[in-house]
């Protein structure tokens, strides 16, 4: 399939997502949507979970370049303020929060998400490797220890106390984790 064309899927499932949660989401829906037939979207994906799983991970509206600024700090501060746009700016936040409802309740996409997240991390890995390389970050850090203390500071705050997260949050969590709060 030609990457526009998945990307206009893509968009399509995740705007319906958003829009009607993950039972109001129909591959018939997403076909009309998308300006595609239904059995086009059958040849390349079984099922809605299918379809879904891949939008979450190959979508562009989902995507988070990993920076690469030179400075471990400045990259963590990046990638936590990649996360708070993706949180609270829709439609991509209304995307982020009916995937997460939806993965409770079916066990296919909660496969998804940890693939979502596995993908992010796969792509965030390269800060750590440079930090190492610069003499920024010691080899027994934990990568994903980091990366889930960060962001799952911004999800608590953002999605599940709906607390808003102001212009300095990304450098206040980075500092606390890598200066420690003693």
């Amino acid at each position: 399939m030609a990457p526009r064309k998945e990307q206009q899927i893509f968009s399509a499932t995740l705007e319906l997502l958003a829009a009607k949660g993950y039972e109001g989401l129909t591959v018939e829906g997403v076909a009309e949507r998308s300006g595609v037939n239904k059995t086009t979207i059958y040849r390349w994906w079984p099922s809605k979970a299918a379809l879904l799983a891949a939008a979450l991970v190959e979508a562009d509206l989902l995507a988070l370049a990993p920076p690469d600024t030179g400075s471990l700090r400045k990259d963590l501060e990046a990638l936590v303020n990649g996360v708070i746009a993706l949180l609270t700016q829709p439609p991509a936040a209304d995307v982020a929060v009916a995937a997460l409802g939806a993965a409770v309740h079916h066990p296919e996409l909660a496969t998804a998400a940890q693939r979502f997240f596995a993908d992010r991390f796969a792509g965030e890995s390269a800060v750590f490797d440079r930090a190492r390389r610069r003499g920024e970050l010691r080899d027994t850090a934990d990568p994903m220890l980091i990366m889930d203390l960060l962001v799952g500071a911004v999800w608590l705050r953002a999605v599940f106390r709906g607390l808003p997260l102001d212009d300095g949050f990304a450098a206040a969590a980075v500092a606390t984790v890598l200066d420690g709060v003693a």
